[in-house]
């Protein structure tokens, strides 16, 4: 379970203050998977960093029971002057997985060869997501956290990773953000939908994504 206590998340750009959780107390419950839906610049990202606790709130508490990803794909959380092996055994350490089969993980999936001992600062974007995707998937989480898209890279590549997450699905929760009303349709079994600082719980899907449509009319 991920717990939200009273959590207020707000920044200051250029004089203004855009609060993305007004005093959010609410829970992502174990056994059921969310679809979360929001308009452009309502907050998913910053809500799924929160989750993860890549991010920390203003104020309030996040609480997490289970082991939870980083958003996938998500490369932001990379030292740049190690190379992406060393980056690659300080978080399987830091989770407690085992660093061999981490690295072979790793190693096969991400395809990076010789790159992954190069400092990450000179990946490209795609690398580091490669990289980024290749680990989430090599150390089994209980939820996973979804920004967008379930795959990274070329076709071929992309094939890949829809084929590690399914099978990783099969025994983990997931908390999925996407403008893709059928992909939550196929994901999820339930919704939440970020607004004005808000977060709405649905029990259903369609019932979320009710209100989403309302909101985008």
């Amino acid at each position: 379970m991920i717990q939200f206590n009273n959590v207020m998340k707000f920044y200051r750009t250029k004089g203004r203050v855009k609060i993305v959780l007004n005093h959010v107390s609410t829970a992502f419950e174990t056994g059921s998977s969310y679809g979360l839906f929001g308009v452009n610049g309502a907050g998913k990202s910053t809500l799924l960093r929160l989750a993860a606790g890549t991010e920390l709130p203003n104020s309030g508490r996040v609480i997490r029971t289970s082991r939870v990803s980083w958003p996938l794909g998500f490369s932001g959380g990379f030292h740049p002057e190690m190379s992406g092996r060393d980056n690659m055994k300080f978080v399987a350490r830091a989770y407690g997985a085992d660093l061999r089969e981490v690295s072979n993980f790793v190693e096969d999936f991400s395809e990076l060869g010789d790159y992954l001992d190069a400092p990450v600062g000179t990946y490209s974007t795609g690398m580091g997501m490669r990289l980024a995707y290749a680990l989430s998937m090599a150390i089994e989480f209980e939820c996973y956290l979804i920004d967008e898209t379930i795959a990274v890279g070329d076709a071929r590549f992309q094939r890949r990773c829809e084929d590690a997450f399914n099978q990783r699905r099969k025994t983990a929760d997931l908390i999925m953000a996407s403008h893709s009303i059928e992909t939550i349709r196929s994901y999820c079994s339930r919704a939440a939908v970020l607004v004005d600082g808000n977060l709405l719980m649905f029990n259903a899907v369609d019932d979320g994504i009710e209100v989403y449509n309302r909101l985008n009319r």
